[in-house]
């Protein structure tokens, strides 16, 4: 990967088509339905986040588009193939990753070993050598074991395996969730690259500051749906409108 620095993000283009459409999606967790018909896109290339209060089913979102949400009905698309009734690994082998808030490290594997877990389910993925330039800390500990990392590596790594897989949309749940303000700045840098790259994300985040640095776009959600979409370049003008989204 070619060295990058970290930008405002550019915009994908405005005609092209969604990579990812989510449309009138609804799930539940046993008996209790969550999601109430979100519905949002993802064009290619794009950095969007998922935005709302503690609750308001962004994580619940991330694990229906990857198919391991126990029950869901309604439509999501991912380059144009209908993925609602297809398994998580199926789901998955056509190019989507999930990196989840708890990060699934496994501790009594070293950091190469965990790097090398996850299958390629599709060409493209980076190498290990790849994995090690984008995060410098991970090759300084590649025979760590799991619990010997800092939560900032752990993330790191969490992030890192799912590039080796192929995956092109990645969905990734609160990276930045309890990491200091420098490891916070490494993400950003790293999630910059990677739409350099041409990656597409889904970022489920708390500190829409940090999303403002990295996001084309902001979908507030509010019990289950999509209440509002905020351009990063008017999130400025509309700061009072998402404080009051996220009560603070």
């Amino acid at each position: 990967m070619a060295e990058a620095v970290m930008t405002k993000p550019v915009a994908a283009a405005a005609g092209a088509a969604p990579l990812l459409a989510v449309q009138g999606l609804e799930g539940w967790y046993g008996e209790s339905h969550v999601l109430h018909g979100i519905s949002f896109d993802v064009k290619p290339g794009e950095v969007v986040t998922l935005l709302g209060r503690n609750g308001a089913g962004k994580t619940t979102t991330l694990r229906a588009i990857i198919g391991i949400l126990g029950k869901r009905k309604g439509s999501i698309r991912y380059d144009g193939t209908e993925t609602i009734a297809m398994a998580s690994r199926n789901i998955a082998k056509l190019g989507l990753g999930y990196v989840p808030e708890e990060r699934g490290i496994f501790s009594s594997l070293s950091v190469y070993e965990n790097l090398m877990l996850p299958p390629r389910v599709k060409p493209g993925g980076l190498s290990v050598d790849q994995i090690y330039t984008l995060f410098p800390n991970l090759k300084e500990r590649s025979g760590s074991q799991g619990t010997k990392l800092s939560g900032g590596e752990q993330q790191m790594l969490a992030i890192g395996r799912i590039l080796r897989t192929g995956a092109k949309l990645i969905l990734l749940d609160e990276p930045t969730e309890g990491l200091a303000p420098v490891i916070v700045q490494q993400i950003g840098r790293t999630l910059a690259r990677l739409k350099t790259e041409g990656y597409t994300i889904v970022l489920v985040e708390q500190n829409f500051r940090f999303a403002q640095t990295v996001a084309d776009r902001h979908f507030v959600v509010e019990q289950g749906r999509v209440i509002d979409m905020i351009p990063n370049s008017e999130l400025d003008a509309n700061i009072d409108k998402l404080h009051t989204y996220l009560g603070v």
